[in-house]
């Protein structure tokens, strides 16, 4: 990912991901409906900000981000919104429940989960190239169906290597 520029960490929930993030010397914006949570964090190159990410107009129509983090979140009346608001080299990291999750809990509502394939088809169509994707079970931190996804709009150059942790 790009190291200049800002991060979005959508549906940011507890900001375990903004945090690493920041640690790692990333600007991030981290949005939610609900900020009380990451609000306790505290860092020079975070920015929070509570945001209705459901309602009818998208709340971050014609902002830019070299990178854009999604976890345990899925909205489609807005997904097709991600790829127009990365900057050319910008990465998107997409990890959410998948058709098959319900058997182990929820979400189990079809809204939520995403279908085979799902996020390959969307990159396909907005012209994000694959880097990595996955679609499997999982047994920790509990057991689920999930899909991975990392993609970058453009070229790969100025991407700096990014370790995770889970």
């Amino acid at each position: 990912m790009p190291q200049n520029g800002l991060v979005l960490d959508l549906a940011c929930g507890s900001g375990r991901h903004s945090q690493f993030l920041v640690e790692a010397g990333y600007s991030v914006l981290a949005v939610d409906q609900n900020t009380d949570a990451i609000s306790q964090i505290k860092h020079p190159h975070l920015e929070v900000e509570r945001m209705d990410l459901e309602g009818k107009v998208w709340p971050l129509l014609g902002r830019q981000f070299t990178g854009i983090v999604v976890t345990n979140y899925l909205y489609r009346p807005h997904i097709a919104e991600l790829p127009k608001m990365l900057s050319d080299g910008g990465v998107l990291l997409y990890e959410t429940f998948a058709q098959g999750n319900g058997e182990f809990g929820k979400p189990s509502n079809p809204d939520f989960l995403l279908k085979t394939g799902e996020l390959l088809s969307f990159s396909a169509q907005n012209g994000l190239k694959v880097l990595a994707y996955e679609h499997l079970y999982i047994d920790d931190p509990k057991p689920a169906m999930i899909q991975r996804l990392c993609a970058v709009k453009g070229d790969l150059q100025g991407h700096i290597p990014l370790q995770f942790r889970g």
